[in-house]
């Protein structure tokens, strides 16, 4: 079997490549990873070896999006590790049969630097945000190329868009972020109707976007009827939880957020998959995460925040991308209007996802439309396959 390089940019992008690269591993290939930002975690979990050394940044890869998070990657030194990524690519990259890059424009250019074969997953991109998808110059000009053995689209749209674009097939075979959530898990314990709260993953945007969603769960009303659950990651460790709880006018007690009014919020750890397939309702400030939940067919409403990455502007784009079934309310971010009308609006949604059947339909509909079924992992991996053969 072949030796592949997997090549992302991102937090989304590294959990995509891990769990392709864990279905190309299951048909046989040996697979290693150079995510060029973050500490590639998604593939340590997946126990995909790393090609060099990772580092961290508190943009979490995404400080292009405004002037203030460019300059915190330069005095951070981002482009300088991503300068010493590319020198450690290009003095391996003879190593590989195959680069296979999931994410954009940079890891696209990387891979064509190495004049090596390459299969080229762009889940960063779609024409669901514009109509007709205007790819960052040079990037279709080297997808145009040879050396792209194939191109992977993250939707049908983009797939047929790109064909026409690049005079070549793009194939839409699924999305492999969407095979852990779609493969079922035990529920979480039975409640009449379940919001989720996603904060999303990254250090410190995360803290902030926690305590938005507390002064939003502040506006809910107590109700036996109706659970709140938060899916948190790791890195917010108990004491940290706690003192940000406190600050925040709710009270840490074991696996619960109590306020003084009654409210209660579980906080679920490690239990992602299950807080998702058993929420009616998901209230999110994050990226993949958002994605996923439109994906199993639930409605998502956004409370954007002040940065650097689950802004007005990002959800905004976010709607476009993911389409009817998001929802937004208006108001400033952060402002107490917007915090107000977020709750009004979940309530609404409860009630719709109880009785409004279009809504549902509309829901399973966007979520093949948007994102595909189960198993996008697999059929990548074996067209993959199939160029090396």
């Amino acid at each position: 079997m072949a030796r592949l390089l997997l090549l992302s940019n991102g937090h989304g992008e590294d959990l995509s490549g891990a769990l392709l690269g864990r279905a190309l591993s299951e048909q046989g290939h040996e697979v290693q990873a150079l995510p060029l930002v973050g500490q590639g975690n998604s593939y340590r979990t997946a126990g995909i070896p790393l090609l060099g050394r990772t580092r961290e940044f508190s943009t979490g890869g995404i400080g292009y999006t405004s002037l203030r998070g460019r300059l915190t990657e330069l005095m951070q030194g981002q482009l300088f590790h991503l300068l010493e990524q590319l020198v450690r690519l290009l003095r391996r990259a003879h190593r590989f049969d195959l680069i296979v890059v999931v994410g954009d424009v940079i890891p696209v250019i990387a891979s064509w630097l190495c004049r090596r074969p390459a299969a080229t997953y762009l889940v960063a991109y779609s024409s669901h945000y514009e109509g007709r998808l205007r790819l960052p110059w040079p990037c279709a000009e080297l997808l145009a190329t040879p050396r792209f053995l194939a191109v992977f689209s993250r939707d049908q749209l983009t797939a047929d868009d790109l064909s026409q674009q690049l005079r070549r097939p793009v194939r839409f075979l699924g999305n492999p972020f969407m095979d852990p959530v779609l493969t079922p898990v035990p529920p979480l314990p039975a409640a009449m109707q379940r919001i989720g709260l996603l904060p999303g993953s990254r250090r410190p945007e995360l803290e902030e976007n926690l305590r938005l969603l507390l002064a939003v769960a502040e506006q809910l009303p107590v109700s036996e009827e109706l659970s709140l659950d938060l899916a948190l990651v790791p890195s917010l460790e108990a004491d940290a939880l706690g003192r940000l709880a406190d600050s925040a006018g709710w009270q840490q007690s074991g696996d619960r957020l109590i306020h003084r009014d009654g409210a209660t919020i579980h906080v679920r750890r490690d239990a992602f998959q299950a807080l998702l397939q058993s929420s009616d309702l998901l209230i999110c400030m994050a990226g993949t995460a958002a994605e996923q939940a439109v994906g199993l067919g639930r409605p998502v409403l956004q409370l954007p925040g002040r940065g650097p990455q689950f802004t007005a502007a990002f959800a905004e784009a976010q709607r476009r991308l993911l389409g009817p079934t998001v929802f937004c309310a208006p108001g400033d971010a952060g402002s107490l209007g917007n915090l107000q009308a977020s709750a009004q609006l979940a309530l609404q949604l409860l009630e719709r996802c109880r009785s409004d059947q279009q809504l549902q339909r509309q829901c399973r509909q966007e979520a093949e439309r948007r994102l595909g079924a189960a198993g996008g992992g697999r059929r990548m991996a074996a067209a993959i396959s199939a160029l090396l053969s």
